[in-house]
């Protein structure tokens, strides 16, 4: 079975088994470790390969070097939304890959019929992911307590009839 990429001009973004979604959590620094969810590793520990809502995204360049990663952190919610959450390499920042990550997966949440909106949270003082989430057409709603982040902001972009990212 071949694994779901999604493509954009300069990315693929390869759809991990819980595998290697577990082994990428154990390679984090402990203070990036620290901020990945016990929720969603919990979740990732019973998923089926395949299941894109639950497993991450690994960010690679046309020529095979990984950049980063992206995911969405669970299945559309009562509201139609999805969230979604990236980082890319420190060697690799400032180059545009995070926002060539997050339109692609915003493209593809668009692609599924129960999805009517994408979600993304930033702390108050990440304002290189601000930056990101404004250049992407999210609009910043204001600071909400989230279970596991603690106060952060909250941005949402509606899906726009028409969006549609190459997957295969």
């Amino acid at each position: 079975m071949s694994r779901l990429e999604i493509r954009s001009p300069r990315l693929i973004l390869l759809l991990q088994t819980p595998a290697e979604a577990l082994a990428w959590v154990d390679s984090l620094p402990p203070e990036v470790r620290a901020e990945v969810s016990e929720v969603w590793i919990a979740r990732v520990r019973g998923t089926e390969p395949g299941d894109y809502w639950s497993l991450g995204f690994d960010l690679r360049l046309h020529d095979g070097r990984s950049v980063g990663g992206c995911a969405f952190k669970g299945p559309p919610d009562a509201e139609g939304a999805v969230e979604l959450g990236y980082g890319i390499d420190p060697d690799q920042q400032g180059q545009g890959y995070a926002t060539e990550a997050v339109e692609a997966l915003v493209a593809f949440a668009s692609s599924k019929a129960n999805v009517r909106k994408v979600r993304a949270h930033t702390k108050p003082e990440n304002t290189a992911s601000q930056r990101v989430l404004t250049k992407c057409g999210f609009e910043r709603l204001g600071m909400v307590e989230e279970p596991e982040d603690g106060l952060v902001e909250r941005w949402e972009r509606p899906v726009r009839s028409g969006e549609s990212t190459r997957s295969g």
